[in-house]
């Protein structure tokens, strides 16, 4: 961890740990389909790495489809979570630009929500020699449905009083990046949509775990979650907001030969 650690606003999820456990959504069932057809591989049995596991949202779901998994996480709180949610699960204290694993002994290696915390050109050099020929990356994030007016009007609402709004945010442009980086890497993206719906004090709860809210603190975030209290109150007059999302995935097979 000393030569390549976590950035410290990526570690600011720790103050946040347990709320983030909570409130986060999940990703729906068609996305892990999603990745398995466009990996070419089959989820069960798969030996895959999920990295900037969090609190273990992403892990536990790829574990419900049989992947034999190996969390990476850098933050000590973050950590805890998942280890008392997933015991059973192998977790490494560590990040992705210096993943503490042999060459070729992955089939999968994924990011639910955390490839933007990585520098590209080491996460990718990383990736790439941990997976096995023909094993796949897969990187994907829960966005705000741009679809969805609400969601248009909170996501602007949110950047006009947050200072840093998402200034190390979503990476849409997966793909270019990988492209720029490694022109010879095939990456292909697509967007998928689900909703939850959750009551407002959990919503109020997944805006507070964004990594924003977490370095700000409670003080100078709870005037913003307040008035978006009385926003969301107005739309959803019974305190049940339906939330919409789309999800950006991306997904890279590693076609580079076996070795002989």
């Amino acid at each position: 961890m000393d030569d390549h650690a976590a950035s410290p606003f990526a570690l600011s999820f720790d103050s946040v740990a347990a709320q983030y456990a909570a409130a986060r959504p999940g990703y729906p069932p068609h996305l892990f389909t999603t990745v398995e057809e466009l990996a070419e591989l089959p989820l069960h049995g798969a030996r895959t790495v999920d990295v900037g596991a969090g609190t273990g949202i992403a892990t536990r779901l790829l574990l419900d489809r049989g992947a034999r998994v190996v969390a990476v996480e850098p933050g000590p709180a973050m950590g805890a979570q998942l280890r008392a949610a997933l015991p059973d699960t192998p977790l490494l204290r560590a990040v992705g630009d210096a993943l503490p694993l042999a060459d070729d002994t992955a089939d999968l290696i994924t990011y639910a929500q955390s490839w933007h915390w990585t520098d590209p050109a080491r996460s990718l050099s990383e990736a790439l020699r941990v997976l096995r020929p023909g094993g796949a990356l897969a990187l994907w994030w829960n966005v705000p449905d741009p679809d969805t007016a609400w969601t248009v009007d909170q996501e602007e609402r949110l950047k006009s009083r947050l200072p840093g709004y998402h200034t190390h945010g979503i990476t849409a442009d997966a793909a270019g990046i990988i492209l720029g980086l490694f022109p010879d890497l095939r990456p292909v993206y697509r967007r998928l949509y689900w909703t939850r719906r959750v009551p407002v004090d959990v919503h109020l709860a997944h805006l507070g775990s964004r990594s924003y809210f977490a370095v700000l603190g409670p003080e100078k975030s709870a005037p913003v979650l307040a008035a978006e209290r009385a926003h969301l109150l107005d739309l959803f007059p019974d305190g049940t907001v339906e939330e919409a999302y789309a999800v950006d995935l991306t997904v890279v097979r590693n076609l580079r030969p076996a070795p002989r």
